[in-house]
C-alpha cells in the first residue's frame, strides 16, 4: 500500500497530468500534456515527443485501468506504484524513453534549461527551477545525464524516501508531516 510520502508525490504528478481536473486520466489528457509541451518546445521534435507521451499513456493505461474502463483514477496509480518496486525493467524503459522525450537537443545530457521546460510542460505554467535542479544534479557536472535521470525517475516513481533526490523530478512540493 502507497504511503502517505508516495500518494502526496504521485497526487501532484497527477493533478498536473489531468487536463481537464476531472479527477481521471484519460487519453485526451496525455494528448493536453504533449500539447502544452509541443507549444513550449515548438514543432521540432513533436513527432517523437507525441510517440514517446502517447507510448506511456498506453504503458499507463494497460497497467493501471483495473475495470477497463479507459479511464485511470490516482487509487489505480497507486497500485501500480505499490508494484513497481519488482518491475525495474518497466521503470527503466519510461525513464529511457522519457530522458529522449525531456534531451530536446540530443547531445545526451538534460540541461537546466530543458529540465525547467519539463516542468513547465507538466505542470502548465511558468517555473522557477533554479534551485531544484542543483538537488538532481548528482555529480554537479550541471546536466543531468541519461543514468542520472533513470535514478531520479526510479526514486520518485518506486522510492518511499523522501530524502532520495528524485524525490524532486517534478519540482517541489510539501512533504507530509510526521
Amino acid at each position: 500500500m502507497a504511503s502517505e510520502f508516495q500518494r502526496k508525490k504521485i497526487a501532484g504528478v497527477f493533478e498536473a497530468m489531468d487536463a481537464d481536473g476531472d479527477g481521471l486520466l484519460q487519453e485526451a489528457d496525455f494528448a493536453a500534456l504533449t500539447a502544452r509541451w509541443i507549444a513550449i518546445r515548438g514543432t521540432s521534435g513533436s513527432v517523437r515527443l507525441t510517440s514517446i507521451m502517447m507510448g506511456w499513456w498506453d504503458t499507463l493505461l494497460a497497467a493501471s485501468d483495473a475495470d477497463r474502463d479507459g479511464k485511470i483514477t490516482l487509487d489505480e496509480v497507486l497500485l501500480v506504484v505499490d508494484r513497481l518496486g519488482g518491475m525495474p525493467g518497466a521503470v527503466t524503459d519510461t525513464a529511457e524513453a522519457m530522458f529522449v522525450a525531456v534531451d530536446e537537443d540530443g547531445d545526451g545530457r538534460i540541461s537546466a534549461w530543458e529540465y525547467n521546460r519539463l516542468i513547465e510542460a507538466w505542470s502548465g505554467r511558468p517555473t522557477d527551477t533554479d534551485e531544484v535542479f542543483p538537488l538532481l544534479d548528482l555529480d554537479g557536472d550541471g546536466h543531468l545525464s541519461r543514468e542520472e535521470f533513470v535514478r531520479l525517475w526510479t526514486d520518485f516513481w518506486a522510492g518511499d524516501d523522501p530524502a532520495a533526490p528524485g524525490t524532486w523530478l517534478f519540482g517541489r512540493f510539501e512533504l507530509p508531516v510526521g
